[in-house]
């Protein structure tokens, strides 16, 4: 017998998440994923703030990464995970991946918030240390957040200072071994969008534009499992 998990995506809220739901009308969904820049500059009141939010959402199953924003969860690692938990504690499960994954609802899920250096930003690696982190990766994964895209997948920053700056290698290990029913990510807000190559869909569910203006809608996607 099969059964549809539905999951809904977002990433790159900045601190607006509170407008989020009050712009776009949140559809039912199982799980909600949030791939990362959850905060400006990555405070300790706008991480709580978002803990609090993400929390108390109607929705049963939360799982985020961090960004290259969110600063507390690696300058401060133990006491972001300490309030994770204690957010967890008082309103609902919240699972925050960092190099490591969770299974919900028979779905497989893997986390990581690291991206390609940018004015070195927080989590930012070289192209050969995150080629490390997505070895890692285990083969069974459904879905795939990453905060950073693929390389030429919904990765062009037209603003920037180079035009593809996903991971090439993140590329070659989700399209040749990983295989996941979905890959979502963010970072690069105007690439908003899905695509699909092979078995995979790509999702960038980056709710801000270019300019940090909130206005693209969460995206929700069904995945289709044994029971």
């Amino acid at each position: 017998m099969k059964s549809l998990v539905k999951i809904l995506f977002i990433s790159d809220t900045h601190t607006q998440h509170d407008g989020l739901f009050n712009k776009f009308k949140m559809p039912e969904a199982d799980i909600i994923v949030h791939a990362g820049d959850i905060t400006g500059y990555g405070s300790e009141n706008s991480v709580r703030k978002f803990l609090k939010w993400f929390g108390m959402l109607e929705i049963k199953h939360k799982i985020f990464v961090a960004g290259n924003h969110d600063w507390l969860f690696e300058n401060e690692r133990s006491w972001a995970h300490q309030l994770v938990a204690e957010y967890s504690k008082k309103y609902s499960k919240i699972h925050y991946l960092e190099d490591n994954g969770v299974e919900l609802m028979n779905v497989n899920f893997w986390g990581s918030p690291v991206s390609r250096p940018f004015c070195d930003w927080a989590f930012n690696r070289p192209e050969e240390k995150q080629a490390q982190h997505w070895a890692a990766i285990p083969d069974d994964i459904d879905v795939l957040i990453t905060h950073n895209p693929p390389y030429m997948i919904k990765d062009f920053a037209s603003s920037g200072s180079e035009d593809h700056v996903g991971s090439p290698s993140l590329y070659q290990e989700v399209t040749n071994r990983i295989k996941p029913k979905i890959h979502v990510f963010g970072h690069i807000h105007e690439q908003y969008g899905i695509s699909t190559i092979g078995e995979t869909t790509f999702i960038n569910a980056s709710s801000v534009n270019e300019r940090y203006e909130l206005v693209n809608p969460p995206i929700l996607m069904g995945v289709e499992i044994d029971m």
